[in-house]
């Protein structure tokens, strides 16, 4: 589950003027590195508040959470594919619909556990609400942003972030 920012390759003749000025224009790397840290720290952050109030398990909960775990792996690729091809429409959605089925994987997991009655039972039903309408909240912003992308890609970058 590792991003990474690309390192340049740096031939050993350069000055230290060229080495900074071209280590400076990796910063978009950076700035998609830093963005998906927090992304996949939010719903990392989810995950966790999501699982202090479910009190059970079965095998489909264990299903979506691999399902999930796994699409959390996934955005490694998204950002790898965004430092280089970032320009495009295409690779925005990928990287917006990867964020998208993170979240929705994880509200699945939620609501799963709320139908089946296996969330702490001293919640109540305003706690419920709200942790089911902050699940749904981070994947809609995504799913709108792919939409937002089709008229201005440069916009949905900054909507969905």
């Amino acid at each position: 589950m590792a991003i990474s920012i690309h390192v340049p390759n740096l031939p050993e003749d350069l000055t230290q003027e060229q080495v900074i000025n071209r280590l400076l224009g990796q910063s978009s790397h950076f700035e998609i590195y830093a963005i998906s840290f927090f992304v996949i720290g939010i719903y990392w952050i989810a995950y966790h508040q999501i699982f202090n109030h479910i009190t059970g398990s079965h095998g489909i909960i264990i299903w979506l959470n691999l399902a999930f775990l796994f699409s959390i792996t996934i955005i490694s690729l998204a950002v790898d594919l965004q430092v280089q091809y970032g320009s495009y429409y295409a690779i925005f959605a990928i990287y917006a619909s990867v964020l998208t089925f993170c979240g929705l994987l994880l509200t699945l997991i939620w609501l799963h556990a709320r139908k089946k009655g296996l969330i702490d039972n001293t919640l109540n039903s305003t706690e419920i609400q709200n942790i089911t309408l902050q699940s749904v909240l981070t994947p809609s912003v995504f799913a709108f942003s792919i939409l937002i992308s089709i008229v201005n890609v440069q916009i949905a970058y900054y909507f969905g972030w």
